[in-house]
């Protein structure tokens, strides 16, 4: 999925700020489509940690329904964060100043490989290989910048 028009973000909290609509699709190891996710997200400043919370419609075989999701990003140096779930543990570290970036996460005996990348002041994605012996799927998501229906922060 890497592209070469990667855009450096020196100033993550800058960039990430605001709100942005999402669009997931979950695959399966042969790439198939399994489902998707379709929503808003926002990155909102609480002191020195940016709240990310995502909300929306999760299409996974016959299930239709809302779901949502919150992280904390705590900003590191320029470009850089560490990235925790909402209940306190660590899930992986994030470095954007290159527009581009590999990181993994184990999970019990699951391995998440993650990979990021912005494309411009507006629109970037990133990919969850997921494998193990309880889940094996892909999550490709991409972001742009503003909620779903056009409105900008």
């Amino acid at each position: 999925m890497t592209g070469s028009h990667r855009y450096p973000v020196l100033d993550l909290s800058a960039f990430l700020v605001g709100s942005w609509s999402l669009h997931r699709t979950i695959l399966s190891p042969e790439g198939e489509r399994r489902g998707e996710f379709t929503g808003s997200a926002s990155f909102t400043p609480a002191g020195e940690v940016l709240t990310y919370r995502e909300q929306g419609t999760l299409r996974l075989g016959g299930y239709r329904g809302s779901a949502f999701r919150q992280l904390r990003y705590q900003p590191t140096g320029p470009g850089r964060a560490e990235v925790y779930f909402d209940y306190g543990d660590f899930f992986h570290e994030l470095d954007l100043r290159e527009g581009y970036w590999n990181t993994s996460h184990p999970c019990r005996d699951d391995l998440y490989r993650g990979e990021f990348e912005v494309l411009d002041a507006d629109t970037w994605w990133q990919c969850w290989e997921v494998v193990g012996p309880t889940k094996n799927h892909t999550l490709r998501t991409e972001f742009r910048r503003g909620e779903p229906g056009g409105r900008d922060t």
